[in-house]
């Protein structure tokens, strides 16, 4: 038989392997839990990682886009505007043109349909002329019959003009007007005008 001694070595050896393989096994789980939090975390940061690089990536698609977007406007104000001083000039110029048409051989013919023009939208019973100078001179007694009984109307000269060139007709109250004046009628013609001028100031064909 073993002694008491030999009885207490032993089952002290046997507690500290049991206390060993315990404590071997809470260190493996130990472990594990380690390795699965650490990986977990790093799926993590991958996946939080992926979300920032995809939202950098969407906002630099919307900045770009912004930026093409506020290019393009740019671009096409720039070009509107040189159109526009483009076309500005163009009618600047016919406009200080406008006295040469009196230098033409058949202005008495287009005085005459200067003042049909207005008597055709006034219908007036009687009305005043009002012309510049030329056109005044050009518009002779013969002439102001001729339009007065084609209209049924009593026609007098007004006032001179003392800006512009053709006629502006009024009623005899003053309550209507007719400018037909070529300053006036380039002016409601330009906004029509504009597409084709341009065409033809870039060399288009029309």
């Amino acid at each position: 038989m073993r002694s008491v001694d030999e009885n207490i070595e032993a089952l002290s050896h046997a507690m500290l392997s049991d206390a060993k393989a315990e404590a071997e096994q809470i260190l493996a789980e130990a472990r594990t839990k380690a390795d699965a939090i650490r990986q977990k975390a790093e799926d993590e940061a991958a996946a939080e990682r992926a979300q920032i690089l995809e939202r950098a990536s969407s906002e630099a698609d919307r900045l770009r886009g912004q930026m093409i977007a506020t290019t393009q406007m740019k671009t096409r104000t720039m070009e509107l505007d040189h159109r526009e001083k483009l076309l500005e000039k163009v009618f600047v110029a016919a406009n200080q043109q406008l006295a040469d048409v009196q230098k033409r051989s058949d202005y008495n013919a287009i005085a005459r349909r200067l003042v049909r023009e207005a008597l055709t939208q006034l219908k007036p019973s009687s009305a005043k002329i009002r012309a510049d100078k030329i056109t005044q001179s050009s518009l002779t007694k013969q002439v102001m019959d001729e339009l007065s009984k084609e209209f049924n109307s009593s026609l007098v000269f007004g006032e001179p003009l003392e800006q512009g060139i053709g006629v502006i007709i009024e009623t005899d109250d003053g309550h209507l007007q007719y400018d037909n004046t070529l300053e006036t009628r380039l002016s409601r013609l330009q906004n029509g005008l504009r597409p084709p001028v341009y065409r033809i100031l870039i060399g288009e064909t029309l």
